[in-house]
């Protein structure tokens, strides 16, 4: 088995993206959630390179994908565009997708805007206001918008705690699989969050998702939900608005909204399930 990793640059309009291929077999892309890039999942990507070649990238903006203009964000749509042309640059056959958070949503743009490009997309937890009935998504719309106040004023320390309290996360009681080294807190890290909330924030409240095309997509979409997300978390009640729209039932994956880093020899055993299992014959994606 090849485990050696090649990393490149595309140029694609307004940035240069960085991005890692590992592995053997069908390809794999991954879009990680928050200030994750291509290096957040690499306990998972351990467990999948024997059976998947997985791609993983630096959204623009974080770590090595640096845009023109470092001021200015992306759209949903433009992250999208990215790996739209990511993909397009290391192969013409559809690709599989997991999607985590905010990952998730590029990846509902991904299906709606390029049809056909991505067989399968496990949603993991999109955050997809826009999924949820017009008063959620005005409450969390404006949550966000809270959060990025906070970050302005008060700085990075503050704004992690809304974060977890938002995703109902227990930083004094994390919940992980044994064994596994905590990804350190480094000044990348740190300038990749402030990027995140800053502008990321933004292109999740100005996002133009056209959910009514969702069911019509040749893309097979499943929705996943964390076994131990709270049911507060309001990326979890996406998950089951897409599930409701695309008249499935969501899957469970191990762990929280974070299960890909902080479960991931269960959450690769629970993702090679839900990327071969076939759709149901019920007529339910």
């Amino acid at each position: 088995m090849d485990t050696r990793t090649t990393t490149g640059l595309l140029t694609v309009p307004g940035a240069t993206l960085y991005y890692e291929v590992r592995g053997t077999g069908p390809m794999l892309l991954i879009s990680q959630s928050g200030e994750g890039d291509a290096g957040r999942s690499k306990d998972l990507i351990d467990r999948l390179v024997s059976d998947y070649t997985v791609v993983t990238y630096d959204r623009r903006g974080l770590s090595r994908s640096t845009p023109e203009d470092p001021t200015q964000g992306a759209t949903m749509t433009e992250h999208a565009d990215d790996v739209h042309r990511l993909l397009a640059a290391l192969t013409d056959k559809p690709a599989l997708m997991l999607g985590c958070s905010l990952g998730a949503s590029i990846g509902l743009h991904l299906a709606v805007d390029h049809p056909g490009q991505i067989s399968t997309l496990i949603a993991h937890e999109p955050v997809t206001p826009r999924l949820l009935p017009a008063d959620q998504r005005a409450h969390h719309e404006q949550e966000l918008a809270h959060i990025q106040q906070i970050h302005r004023r008060d700085g990075l320390t503050a704004t992690l705690k809304m974060i977890a309290d938002v995703l109902g996360i227990d930083p004094t009681a994390p919940d992980a699989e044994p064994g596994l080294t905590p990804q350190p807190m480094t000044p990348q890290r740190v300038r990749n969050f402030d990027f995140f909330v800053e502008h990321d924030f933004t292109a999740i409240i100005g996002d133009t998702l056209d959910v009514a095309a969702l069911p019509g997509t040749p893309t097979r979409i499943v929705p996943v939900v964390g076994s131990t997300t709270p049911r507060t978390v309001f990326d979890r009640s996406c998950a089951f608005a897409l599930a409701d729209m695309l008249d499935t039932d969501p899957r469970q994956f191990p762990g929280g909204h974070n299960g890909n880093t902080t479960h991931p020899r269960a959450y690769a055993t629970a993702l090679r399930d839900a990327l071969t299992a076939l759709p149901a014959s019920t007529g339910r994606r």
